[in-house]
């Protein structure tokens, strides 16, 4: 079934067989860095590729986790034959547990990854209920019509996967994350040899990584960050703390290493680093990694031998690091003599967190090393030198950037065209892309969005919850109760609770609302008002209109009235 260019398919014709087009569409990821989440069709046959995470900023008051609303795979599930994985990093693997009860697919992953996802499911009492597929390294599943061979790339976690999807219409080369490290300290080296066989056999489209892409250079290799953090940190007193992702294990086993190289005891702290280690090992990774110390053994180490691991590098609440700097930790506190190495890259939206860590830790007298600094971290991402590589091997006659904010696609997409490819598509988060036959464009968009974890219950990002708990943490909140009679006599005093508003005197504000209040309700018995729910519009603008004035800003409170009648029949 083939379209003129004149007709856009309606989204029953795109999810209807017979229609034998190769789709693309990203409900998560295009438009922002973390929440992977793509989808590919053909003749009706959907295949899930990641399903991640991404962190709340401050935008989402009391949310730590965001994720892509996957509302479209409700029409598509009866046919989706699977979700594959690339790795096992947060914002590819992160919101299985949250949104897999919705899919009920097959799930494919490496063994690293699968068996980092099992310990996922596992605490979310889903194990039992998810199948999970474990492909080897370089191995090949049939989904459909969907050929879908692994290929292994070098990244900062170990079994970092590209994924070649072979298809009726055309061969897609699904990068996930990736960067070209000539001497990783994890895994295999690229293999340039298989990358070029691929090529060599055509590809349709290429969906890139682009996270990285206004490095003009290459990303680095780990094992350069390795020589530069122990010559770093080799001569410093006290103890030492690097925070970087629980994930890159890469940087663990380059901190093991550190550990050694200064005759410093390591001790790990936060869950997911040794979640993470536990299956890196599991899986015949890190075999050198040295013995580690509990945070109550280590308390008892002179502190110029220990070099503590910590999760926390973007600032989070709950982290180890926080918890740490907040003294919140009953065996692990950071001293005047110590040094704190931020070994991670700021993700974007993070950097007022992050900064008010920092300047915690120097009012600890702690020195504070990070990327700006020093020469503490490589991305795992790719830099302009090594996508122009990857498009040599490769050799696609279609580029579509992902993984990325707007910024990034845009640019990934113009320097692809510097190179000369002409065929780029720049996709937003619900574009359905058509890659073949014929012209490669956007033919439709679906409704996507964002769901937020709040405690353990999966909302809209613009649920009300969310929209009230921003009024108040913006303006406060005023909450009136008033107790009458069915004739609307006052029977106690007016009970006023404010929150978060300023007063000049203490009371002052208090008695002010209640004042308004009084005329207001004067002003009822005046005009008839007798309805509850008028009533109660009445006391609502009168009491937020008088906090508006007395505390002179530009928006109430939040304000809420309750009204309790006695001897009402």
């Amino acid at each position: 079934m083939v379209f003129s260019k004149s007709i856009q398919p309606t989204l029953k014709i795109l999810m209807s067989k017979g229609f034998e087009q190769l789709l693309f569409l990203p409900l998560g990821g295009s438009g922002e860095i973390g929440m992977n989440l793509n989808l590919y069709s053909y003749d009706n046959q959907w295949v899930m590729v990641d399903c991640g995470i991404s962190f709340a900023d401050e935008y989402l008051p009391g949310i730590d986790l965001i994720m892509a609303d996957p509302i479209f795979v409700d029409n598509i599930k009866d046919n989706l034959k699977g979700l594959v994985l690339t790795h096992a990093h947060e914002d590819h693997i992160g919101a299985v547990v949250h949104l897999w009860p919705k899919f009920k697919c097959p799930i494919y992953a490496t063994p690293f990854c699968a068996l980092i996802l099992k310990s996922k499911l596992k605490d979310a009492g889903l194990l039992d209920l998810a199948t999970i597929h474990e492909v080897p390294l370089k191995g090949v599943i049939n989904l459909g019509d969907f050929e879908i061979e692994y290929v292994t790339l070098t990244h900062s976690i170990p079994e970092p996967n590209a994924l070649r999807i072979t298809t009726p219409l055309g061969t897609i080369f699904h990068t996930g994350d990736w960067k070209i490290d000539p001497a990783p300290v994890i895994g295999a080296a690229t293999d340039e040899n298989r990358l070029k066989e691929i090529g060599d056999a055509g590809v349709l489209a290429i969906v890139c990584d682009s996270t990285n892409v206004f490095n003009k250079k290459s990303s680095g290799s780990e094992t350069a960050v390795r020589k530069s953090l122990v010559e770093l940190l080799q001569a410093k007193e006290g103890a030492i703390f690097c925070a970087t992702f629980s994930s890159n294990v890469a940087r663990l086993d380059t901190l093991s290493h550190v550990a050694k190289s200064t005759d410093r005891h390591l001790c790990l702290v936060g869950r997911s680093i040794k979640r993470n280690i536990a299956a890196a090992r599991e899986c015949g990774y890190l075999k050198g990694f040295p013995t580690i110390l509990s945070e109550q053994d280590a308390a008892h180490i002179p502190r110029h031998k220990i070099l503590y691991i910590c999760t926390g590098c973007q600032g989070e609440s709950r982290a180890a690091l926080m918890r740490i700097i907040n003294d919140n930790n009953k065996y692990v506190h950071i001293a005047g003599s110590d040094t704190v190495v931020f070994s991670s890259k700021i993700i974007p939206g993070n950097e007022l967190s992050i900064t008010r860590m920092h300047n915690a830790l120097i009012e600890k007298s702690a020195e504070v090393i990070t990327e700006k600094n020093a020469f503490v971290h490589v991305s795992g991402h790719p830099g302009q030198d090594e996508l122009k590589q990857m498009y040599e091997w490769i050799r696609p006659e279609i580029i579509v950037p992902t993984h990325g904010e707007r910024a990034h696609l845009i640019k990934q997409a113009e320097f692809a065209r510097s190179l000369g490819f002409k065929k780029t598509v720049v996709p937003h988060n619900g574009s359905v892309i058509k890659l073949a036959p014929g012209k490669a464009e956007i033919i439709n968009e679906v409704k996507t969005g964002r769901l937020v974890l709040d405690g353990s219950i999966l909302i809209r990002d613009d649920d009300m919850a969310i929209v009230e708990r921003r009024r108040i943490q913006s303006n406060g909140s005023l909450v009136v109760y008033v107790i009458m009679d069915d004739k609307g006599i006052l029977l106690t005093p007016l009970n006023i609770i404010t929150n978060g508003l300023p007063e000049k005197k203490p009371k002052e504000l208090v008695n002010f609302i209640k004042d308004k209040i009084h005329e207001a309700l004067e002003l009822a018995v005046t005009k008839g008002v007798k309805d509850d729910d008028d009533l109660k519009e009445l006391i609502r603008r009168s009491a937020r209109k008088a906090s508006k004035y007395y505390t002179g800003k530009e928006t109430g409170p939040v304000t809420t009235i309750t009204i309790i009648r006695i001897g009402k029949k």
